[in-house]
C-alpha cells in the first residue's frame, strides 16, 4: 500500500476521532524510565542522531529540547540531530518512507516515539498490537541495516485526564474515555519495551514519567494544568521537557555537565572538562565555559508553556543537568554564593559534598546563551520538516512519472542533501564560550 494512502487515510482518522475523544481518570502507576541495556554502546562523539515520531515530534519541542542538550551539555563531542516528525503517522507508516525520508541522512543515533496513533484512540486489540509490535521490529531491523548503532524505541507518552475528551461540552465523559485509551497507550508502551528487549536495543518510557508529573502537577495546580496539551494529545512545553527527560534517559546520558572545585585555604580552583578557570583569589572564581547547564524558561510556573513549572515533578536536573559547585576550606556553618547576579546561602556541609548550580539558580549567566542555541536549534528544525515531507519525500514519485529525468532528480536529490549537510553545524557553532564569576562569602 502507498504511504502516502495510508497516511492521509490516519490523518483523516486522527482528526475525526481526536476531536471527539475524552481524558483519562484512572492513572497508571509510573514506571521508572530505563537506561540502555548492557550491550548497548550509548552515544560516541560525533553522533548524529535522529528523532524519529509523528505529530507529537513534528511538534519541533522534544526533539528541540533534546538536540540544544546535546549540543551545549554536551555528553558526548560534536553530537548533532535530525527530526523526522510527521503529523498523523503510525510505525507502518514511518516503516514505509524510511528509504526515501530516512536512510539519505546516515543518523547513528536514533529515536522513535509511535503509538498515539497506532492505539487508534479506542480499546487495544490483538491485531493493533501485532501490527504495532511488527512495524517498531521493522523499524529497528531496518536502521541497524542502514549503520544506526544506536536505536532507542520511544513508548507513546498519555493523553490528559481533563483535555482529552469527545465533546467539550460534557466533559464528565473524560473519565471513562481517558481511561479507556491511557490503557490501549499503557498496552503499546509494553510491546515498545518487549520489542527493545527483543532487538538488544535501549528503550524509553515516555508513558510513565508523563503520567506521574500529570498526576502531580494536577494535585498542585489544578485540573486546568495540563501535561498532554490543550486537546490532550499535543504536549506543551512542560510536557515537552518530560519526553525530553525520557529520552535523554534511554540515550544513556550520565548527566554530568561539569563541576568547579574551590579550595578556599589555596586560594585556588579547578574546573572539569570544559570549564577552565581563568582566576581564583579571596573566593572569587572566574570561569570561562564551552559546555553549558540545561536552561528553562517561563515565570508563570501554572502555565504549561513554562518549562520551570514542571521541574518540582520530573528529576530532570537531578539525573540530567548536574552542573556542582564544590567548596573546600569554609570555616563557618554557612556561606553565600553568587553566581549570575543572584545570591543564595547554602550550608558548609552541603557546599563541601556539592551543590547543583544549575538546579538552584534557574536565572543564571547561560540563560541567554543556551536561549540563543535554542533558537538555531529550532531555525534548524523548521526547515527539516519540508526537506523531509514534501522535498524528498517527493522525489520517487517524480522519478516513476518522470523516468528519462532520474538523473536530473538524483542529482536534486544530492543537492538538497547537499545543502542541509552543513546545518547541523550551525547549532554546534553557536555554543559560544561563556565567562561568568562564582563568589563565595562567608
Amino acid at each position: 500500500m502507498r504511504i502516502r494512502s495510508i497516511t492521509g487515510r490516519l490523518r483523516r482518522t486522527t482528526l475525526r476521532r481526536a476531536a471527539a475523544l475524552a481524558c483519562w481518570a484512572a492513572v497508571a502507576p509510573m514506571a521508572p524510565a530505563a537506561a540502555p541495556a548492557a550491550d548497548v554502546a550509548g552515544l560516541r562523539d560525533g553522533d548524529h542522531v535522529a528523532v524519529v515520531g509523528d505529530s507529537i515530534t513534528e511538534q519541533k519541542q522534544y526533539s528541540v529540547f533534546v538536540e540544544t542538550y546535546l549540543a551545549a551539555c554536551q555528553p558526548a563531542k560534536g553530537l548533532t540531530a535530525t527530526q523526522f516528525g510527521w503529523g498523523g503517522e503510525t510505525a507502518p507508516g514511518f516503516l514505509g518512507r524510511m528509504t526515501s525520508d530516512f536512510v539519505p541522512f546516515a543518523a547513528t543515533v536514533a529515536t522513535t516515539c509511535y503509538g498515539m496513533n497506532d492505539g487508534g484512540y479506542s480499546p487495544i486489540d490483538d491485531a493493533k498490537a501485532k501490527r504495532y509490535r511488527d512495524a517498531q521490529t521493522a523499524i529497528v531491523k531496518r536502521m541497524k541495516a542502514a549503520g544506526v548503532r544506536f536505536v532507542v524505541v520511544g513508548s507513546p507518552g498519555c493523553v490528559d485526564t481533563d483535555f482529552f475528551r469527545r465533546d467539550a461540552k460534557n466533559p464528565q465523559q473524560a473519565g471513562e474515555l481517558s481511561a479507556m485509551y491511557n490503557k490501549t497507550l499503557d498496552a503499546l508502551r509494553q510491546v515498545a519495551k518487549e520489542v527493545a528487549e527483543k532487538e538488544g536495543v535501549a528503550y524509553a518510557d515516555v508513558f510513565g514519567p508523563m503520567t506521574d508529573a500529570m498526576v502531580k502537577g494536577k494535585a498542585k495546580y489544578g485540573p486546568t494544568y495540563h501535561l498532554a496539551g490543550g486537546d490532550g494529545v499535543h504536549p506543551d512545553a512542560n510536557g515537552h521537557l518530560v519526553m525530553a527527560y525520557a529520552f535523554l534517559k534511554g540515550l544513556g546520558v550520565d548527566g554530568n555537565v561539569g563541576a568547579v572545585t574551590v579550595d578556599l585555604a589555596a586560594n585556588a580552583a579547578t574546573g572539569t572538562d570544559g570549564h577552565k578557570v581563568l582566576a581564583a583569589a579571596g573566593g572569587t572564581v572566574e570561569v570561562e565555559s564551552t559546555r553549558y547547564p540545561f536552561c528553562f524558561y517561563g515565570g508563570d510556573l501554572k502555565s504549561p508553556s513554562s518549562t520551570r513549572g514542571v521541574l518540582e515533578f520530573v528529576p530532570f536536573n537531578a539525573d540530567l543537568n548536574r552542573y556542582t559547585l564544590v567548596v573546600k576550606g569554609l570555616k563557618g556553618d554557612k556561606a553565600k554564593v553568587t553566581w549570575g547576579g543572584q545570591t543564595k546561602e547554602f550550608s558548609s556541609a552541603d557546599l563541601a559534598k556539592g551543590v547543583n548550580l544549575a538546579g538552584e539558580f534557574l536565572d543564571n549567566p547561560f540563560s541567554e546563551p543556551f536561549k540563543a542555541v535554542q533558537d538555531a536549534v529550532r531555525k534548524k528544525q523548521a526547515f527539516e520538516t519540508p526537506l523531509v515531507k514534501t522535498l524528498l519525500h517527493n522525489l520517487p514519485d517524480y522519478e516513476k512519472a518522470l523516468p528519462d529525468e532520474k538523473d536530473a532528480l538524483a542529482k536534486l536529490r544530492a543537492a538538497l542533501l547537499a545543502k542541509y549537510k552543513p546545518m547541523p553545524a550551525t547549532v554546534t557553532a553557536a555554543v559560544k564560550p561563556v565567562r561568568h564569576m562564582i563568589k563565595i562569602e562567608e
